[in-house]
């Protein structure tokens, strides 16, 4: 007997949704009911009237699976279309991260001269800490808070990845 292992993907998902209480519950419910993971989600209202809502979602699957999640996706009442703009091919993927680094001396120098390196921006400090600002795909960011543990990193906030298709056609 073997055992097949499908190949999971990371795929990102841009989902048009009603902007009504309890959508995001219900679709965070969809994915962990059927034990998927969500890797990262995001929010925001695309719409003139505050109506619509984009939601951003990236996570792993088969392909199997990911055709599964769409469906199921699709089936919910207030979900007005569902996109995998990884299925879809090139799409631009940006993340934003504060990071509270603290140190003095030379650890301070040198958390200065890794954010140069990174385009990271001071967007506040004082004499033992900085939080720098830093955009740009997950890898960068997974790279740049690597580097920081090293110098002093106290804490991390992420927003998640927003992401949109490239070309003329929207999502």
């Amino acid at each position: 007997m073997k055992i097949h292992q499908e190949i999971q993907e990371r795929h990102t998902l841009a989902v048009l949704v009603d902007n009504e209480p309890g959508i995001l519950a219900r679709i965070a419910g969809l994915f962990s009911g059927r034990g998927y993971n969500i890797e990262s989600l995001t929010v925001t209202d695309v719409s003139e009237d505050e109506s619509v809502s984009r939601i951003t979602i990236v996570t792993s699957a088969s392909a199997h699976v990911m055709e599964q999640i769409i469906a199921q996706l699709d089936r919910l009442v207030p979900v007005h279309k569902v996109t995998d703009l990884t299925a879809l091919g090139p799409h631009v993927e940006r993340e934003l991260a504060l990071l509270k680094v603290v140190g003095v001396g030379d650890h301070r120098i040198e958390a200065l001269r890794l954010a140069d390196v990174y385009r990271a921006r001071v967007v506040d400090a004082t004499t033992s800490s900085f939080v720098f600002e830093v955009t740009g795909g997950s890898e960068k960011i997974d790279k740049f808070v690597e580097l920081m543990r090293e110098v002093g990193l106290i804490e991390v906030a992420r927003t998640g990845v927003v992401a949109i298709s490239r070309g003329k056609e929207a999502a």
